[in-house]
């Protein structure tokens, strides 16, 4: 028989709750509140296939041959376009086209991360983000939030914390905007405390935003990489900076993009050659002919209305059904963070919820420490709304079952 010898790095990879929950929220009698996936219903998809079609007879050589590994030129442009929303701009050789934001965060942690190094984090955690640090064997340190996010005065704490411990802190991951899972997001007056903060210490932020542009108002705030800009380098020196279209137009395409200086966008290029030579030149030639043939910013306006009216249905079914319960009030994004009653495991909920007809995300599934038992991430986004009400019916009647 033959011994496996696994490496240090995939021994620290675990699997992922929300994927592990895919073979039940795809039967067809369970309401899946679980994942966080976007819906689709309101995309031109007839026009967009005449479009792709077209593209493919006029520019079919290009669109299915290998690409360059920073990414196409044309949408490197075009994503500065997006980016400025947020006050976000930079110089087009700074921007990385990836596939999606995760292959971003595992780029990142790949040319920062040694065996042990400290990355700084919210808690919860975005589930992604812990499995591409423990996946390089980083030290995940959390600094708390409130429901204005991340806490300046908190997080200079577990700095000093760490560095008396003789502990390297590589950098402070961060999803600003709707939090995922918490929902919140980081208060305008806090954003350039806590670059001050990083930049005293030494540490680099990572900023990681697929929802910004998803305020259920249409508002957006400046990134923190924003206030960080430095217009004669064309960068921000102390920001990488995240996007993704997976939230805005589609996941399944796969596309998302990085920002950074120029030392980094160097090593993060050949991180990218080492592990696929190139993104898909079809997928980013498809994104970049749907942003220049339709209208983006309206499509993304729709979004920002669905997601607020299914909030809406969430929120009226939690008062209606839990009324005792306490969870975050978001402002935009996918997600409700929900506190379950004292002495109730998320965990041990999860199977009679799924037997009552409905799937959630147990909340010990985004911290790396076991926490979080007393929650449960619920999604707004996908279901319909007669589905979301029903499914919180059924989440409180798995709350009366469970002993």
């Amino acid at each position: 028989m033959v011994y496996y010898s696994f490496s240090s790095a995939a021994l620290s990879m675990r699997p992922s709750e929300i994927r592990s929950l895919f073979s039940v929220v795809n039967r067809p009698e369970v309401i899946s509140l679980a994942g966080g996936m976007p819906n689709l219903k309101h995309m031109p998809f007839e026009k967009i296939a005449q479009t792709v079609s077209e593209d493919i007879r006029t520019h079919g050589e290009k669109m299915w041959q290998y690409s360059n590994a920073q990414g196409d030129a044309h949408l490197r442009k075009q994503i500065l376009e997006i980016t400025a929303l947020e006050e976000v701009y930079a110089d087009v050789d700074n921007i990385i086209a990836c596939t999606g934001s995760q292959q971003a965060l595992d780029f990142v942690t790949r040319v920062f991360i040694n065996p042990g190094d400290v990355i700084l984090s919210e808690a919860p955690n975005y589930v992604g983000a812990l499995g591409a640090f423990l996946a390089y064997n980083a030290e995940i340190r959390n600094s708390p939030m409130d429901e204005h996010g991340l806490i300046p005065e908190e997080l200079e704490h577990t700095i000093n914390l760490v560095h008396s411990e003789g502990k390297t802190i590589k950098f402070l991951y961060t999803i600003p905007n709707f939090h995922n899972p918490a929902g919140v997001t980081l208060a305008l007056e806090r954003r350039p405390q806590i670059l001050e903060i990083c930049k005293r210490n030494n540490i680099l932020i990572l900023e990681d935003n697929p929802y910004g542009l998803l305020g259920f108002e249409s508002q957006t705030l400046p990134a923190i990489y924003s206030f960080d800009y430095n217009a004669d380098l064309g960068y921000a020196p102390s920001v990488i900076y995240l996007g993704s279209f997976s939230k805005i137009i589609a996941p399944g395409l796969r596309v998302g993009w990085i920002i950074a200086p120029d030392l980094i966008r160097d090593r993060l290029v050949l991180s990218a050659e080492s592990a696929l030579l190139c993104p898909s030149q079809f997928a980013q030639m498809t994104i970049s002919s749907y942003l220049e043939h339709f209208d983006w910013k309206a499509q993304i306006n729709t979004y920002r209305e669905m997601y607020k009216c299914n909030f809406q249905v969430m929120q009226k079914a939690l008062a209606e059904f839990l009324p005792d319960l306490e969870y975050n009030q978001p402002h935009g994004g996918f997600y409700i963070w929900l506190e379950l009653p004292e002495g109730v495991d998320a965990k041990k909920l999860l199977p009679i919820a799924v037997e009552k007809g409905v799937a959630f995300v147990p909340g010990t599934g985004f911290f790396s420490t076991g926490e979080g038992s007393n929650y449960v991430r619920l999604s707004f986004c996908y279901p319909p709304e007669d589905e979301i009400r029903e499914g919180i019916k059924r989440l409180a009647d798995a709350l009366v079952a469970y002993k």
